[in-house]
C-alpha cells in the first residue's frame, strides 16, 4: 500500500512503488543501488517526495508520496533511552540534498536510526546526505554528513554508528536539545542588526554570530547573494545553528529557497516580532490583535513556510495559528480572520464608550508613547503612585522589564494633577523601526488612545546612541495613526545613564519642541512634568464656591461624584464646598452658588 499523497499519480507508477515492498536492505546498509534508483525514477517523473521508511532488520515498513518539499513520516511508538529502530530515506525533487530543517527535527523529535535525503536531478547523478543522532553534554541533536555518491552511501556502515549512539542513550540522562542558536543575517545597517539582537534576546534565542552585507539590490531569490548563502551555511554547520534569522521582510519563496540550501529554518524581522508579540499578551484584546496580524502576515506566505507551519518544527514562528496547518485550507483562514475582526470590533465598542464617558466627565486622557524599552512602563507607574487620586482603589502595576516589548496590553489608570484636576493616564505598546504593518493595523482599535488624547508624553531612552532614529521611528508610527499634530512633550528618560553630548545632540536636534529631562526610575523632575502637564492640558473647569442646605446632602454627594472638592467645611447654616467643576455641573448647582 502506497501512503500519502497520491492524487494525480498513475497507477504504473503506483505499482513501481509497490515493488519496493519486495525489497530486502542489509540490515548495516542505508539502503541498495535498486532502490536509490527506483526513488530517483519515480521523483523525476512525478516531481514529488518520496519516503520510505526501514526497520532495523532491513524490512520496508512504509512507502509514502509528500508534496513538493514535505512529506508524512510514520508513527511510531518510542522507548526510553532507545532509538526508534526506523531509518527514513526521502527524496528531494529540489535537486539539493542538503537535510533540512524539518528533517533535522523529524530526526530528534522521533528518534529516527537515521535519515537520509536522496538529492534528484535531472541528467545528474543523485547525491545523498545523512543524518544521525548526535551527544553531546548529555543534549541529543541532530548531525548530518555528505553529499555523498550512491555508490558511497550503500557502503556506509550506519549499525556502528546507531550502536555508538545508543550506548549514549542508556547510559546516561539525555535530553532534546531545544535551545535556538540563530544566526542573524542584516543588509541595512549595523545599528538595525544590534537591534535584532536584543529581540532575538527577548525571545530566549542564543545568538551564534551576526553577518551584514552591505547591498543596493535584493536577490530576488534568495535576498542576499548566492555566494553568501553558501557561506551562511558551512558557517551554520560549524557553529551548530539551527535557526537564521534576517533583519528584513523576506518573500514565501525566499524563505523556501534559504531553506532549502542551508538546511535550517529560516525567519525574518516581522516573524520575530510576532512571535515576542504572541508570547507576551496576556489578555483577551492583545492576543486576537497578535493572531490577526499573525494571519494577514502569514496568508500570501503560505507556499512558502514550510518549516513554520509545520507540526514537526519548533519553536520561534511556530506559536498560535502556525500549528494548525494553515496551508490546508485558505478559506478557513478567511473565515478565522473575519471572526477576529467581528471580536475586535467588539471590544473597540466597549473602548469608545469608556472613552464617552471619560469625555462626558470632562477628564483630560494623557497617552505615553515611545520606543520600546524607553521606560514608558516604569513611567506610568512612578506617575501614578506620585500622583495617585485620594481615596483611589490601589491597581496592579504595569509589567516593567530591561527588554523589547515589556508591555503589550494598554492600561488606563488615573491621576490628580497639581491643579486637583483628574485626568486619565495611558500605557501603550512600544513602537520600533521597522514595526510590521500588519502588527499597526491589528493594534490600531488599542492605538486609539494615542488618537483620541489630549496629550502625548514622547518617552526618549536618552542614554540611547540611536536616540535621535527611535524619535524618528515613532513619529512615523503617529503619522501612520494621523495623531503626529498632537500636543506633546518630549521626555529624555534615563538622564541618569545618559552624558552631557547625548542630551545636547537630542535638545539641539529638536530645540523647538516642549523637553524635559527625567529619570522614571530615579523619580528625577517628575514633579516638574507633572506641572509641565499641568499647564498643556486644556482647563475648562470653573472654580466655585458652594453652600448647601443640611437639608439637601444629595447635592453634596452628587459634587462628591461628579466634582473636584478642594475644600469642605461645616458650616451653621449648611455644608460649604469650595470645587472645580465643568459646565454641567456648574449648571445644575447654580442655586447653590456662593456671590463673592
Amino acid at each position: 500500500m502506497i501512503f500519502g499523497n497520491t492524487d494525480g499519480i498513475k497507477n504504473t507508477v503506483l505499482d513501481t512503488l509497490d515493488r519496493i515492498y519486495k525489497l530486502k536492505i542489509p540490515k548495516y546498509s542505508l539502503y541498495t543501488e535498486e532502490l536509490a534508483q527506483i526513488l530517483n525514477e519515480v521523483t523525476i517523473q512525478i516531481k514529488r517526495e518520496v519516503s520510505v521508511a526501514i526497520d532495523r532488520k532491513g524490512q520496508i515498513l512504509t512507502v509514502t508520496i509528500g508534496d513538493s518539499t514535505t512529506v508524512e513520516m510514520p508513527e511510531m511508538d518510542l522507548k526510553d533511552r532507545k532509538l526508534s529502530g526506523v531509518r527514513i530515506i526521502h527524496t528531494h525533487p529540489t535537486g539539493y540534498s542538503m537535510l533540512s530543517a524539518l528533517d533535522m527535527s523529524a530526526l530528534v523529535k522521533m528518534r529516527l536510526d537515521c535519515i537520509a535525503a536522496i538529492g534528484v536531478r535531472e541528467n545528474n547523478q543523485p547525491e545523498t546526505t545523512i543524518g544521525f543522532c548526535s551527544v553531546e553534554n548529555n543534549i541529543l541533536y541532530g548531525d548530518s554528513m555528505g553529499p555523498l555518491s550512491v555508490e558511497e552511501a550503500e557502503k556506509y556502515d550506519i549499525l556502528e554508528r546507531i550502536k555508538y549512539i545508543e550506548e549514549f542513550l542508556k547510559n546516561g540522562e539525555v535530553h532534546e536539545d531545544n535551545t535556538e542558536r540563530a544566526i542573524l543575517v542584516g543588509i541595512q545597517d549595523e545599528e538595525s542588526l544590534h537591534e535584532l539582537y536584543e529581540l532575538a534576546k527577548a525571545c530566549n534565542v542564543i545568538v551564534a554570530e551576526k553577518i551584514f552585507q552591505k547591498r543596493s539590490k535584493i536577490d530576488t531569490a534568495h535576498f542576499i547573494g548566492i555566494g553568501k548563502v553558501e557561506e551562511l551555511a558551512l558557517l551554520r554547520q560549524e557553529l551548530k545553528a539551527n535557526l537564521i534569522i534576517f533583519d528584513d521582510e523576506l518573500s514565501g519563496s525566499q524563505v523556501r529557497n534559504l531553506e532549502e540550501l542551508t538546511g535550517v529554518k529560516v525567519i525574518d524581522r516581522t516573524t520575530l516580532i510576532l512571535e515576542i508579540f504572541a508570547s507576551r499578551a496576556k489578555t483577551k484584546e492583545a492576543k486576537l490583535q497578535v493572531e490577526a496580524a499573525q494571519l494577514k502576515y502569514r496568508m500570501p506566505r503560505l507556499s512558502g513556510l514550510g518549516t513554520v507551519l509545520s507540526r514537526t518544527g519548533g519553536g520561534i514562528g511556530t506559536k498560535g495559528p502556525g500549528e494548525k496547518k494553515l496551508e490546508i485550507d485558505r478559506r478557513r483562514i478567511r473565515e478565522r480572520m473575519y471572526d477576529l475582526n467581528k471580536e475586535l470590533q467588539g471590544i473597540k465598542k466597549t473602548r469608545e464608550t469608556q472613552r464617552e464617558k471619560r469625555n462626558k466627565g470632562d477628564i483630560p486622557q494623557i497617552s505615553i508613547v515611545g520606543y520600546t524599552n524607553a521606560g514608558k512602563s516604569t513611567l506610568r507607574n512612578t506617575l501614578c503612585a506620585i500622583a495617585m487620586p485620594k481615596d483611589n482603589v490601589i491597581k496592579e502595576n504595569v509589567f516593567e522589564a530591561d527588554m523589547l516589548f515589556a508591555t503589550l496590553d494598554v492600561t488606563t489608570r488615573a491621576i490628580m494633577l497639581p491643579d486637583n484636576r483628574l485626568a486619565t493616564i495611558s500605557d501603550t505598546v512600544g513602537f520600533i523601526r521597522k514595526l510590521p504593518h500588519d502588527l499597526v493595523e491589528s493594534f490600531k482599535s488599542t492605538l486609539e488612545e494615542v488618537i483620541y488624547s489630549d496629550l502625548l508624553l514622547h518617552v526618549v531612552d536618552a542614554a540611547s546612541p540611536n536616540a535621535l532614529e527611535q524619535i524618528e521611528a515613532v513619529d512615523v508610527v503617529l503619522k501612520e495613526l494621523k495623531a503626529f499634530d498632537k500636543p506633546t512633550i518630549i521626555l529624555l528618560n534615563k538622564i541618569d545613564m545618559a552624558t552631557e553630548e547625548q542630551l545636547a545632540l537630542i535638545k539641539t536636534t529638536y530645540e523647538n519642541l516642549n523637553i524635559i529631562e527625567i529619570s522614571a526610575k530615579k523619580q528625577v523632575n517628575l514633579d516638574v512634568l507633572l506641572a509641565e502637564i499641568t499647564k498643556a492640558i486644556p482647563y475648562n473647569m470653573k472654580k466655585v464656591e458652594y453652600l448647601i442646605p443640611y437639608g439637601e446632602q444629595s447635592i453634596v454627594a452628587f459634587l462628591h461624584r461628579a466634582a473636584n472638592i478642594e475644600s469642605e467645611e461645616f458650616m451653621e447654616d449648611g455644608t460649604a464646598i469650595t470645587a472645580f467643576v465643568n459646565d454641567e455641573v456648574y449648571n445644575k448647582c447654580m442655586k447653590y452658588k456662593v456671590n463673592l
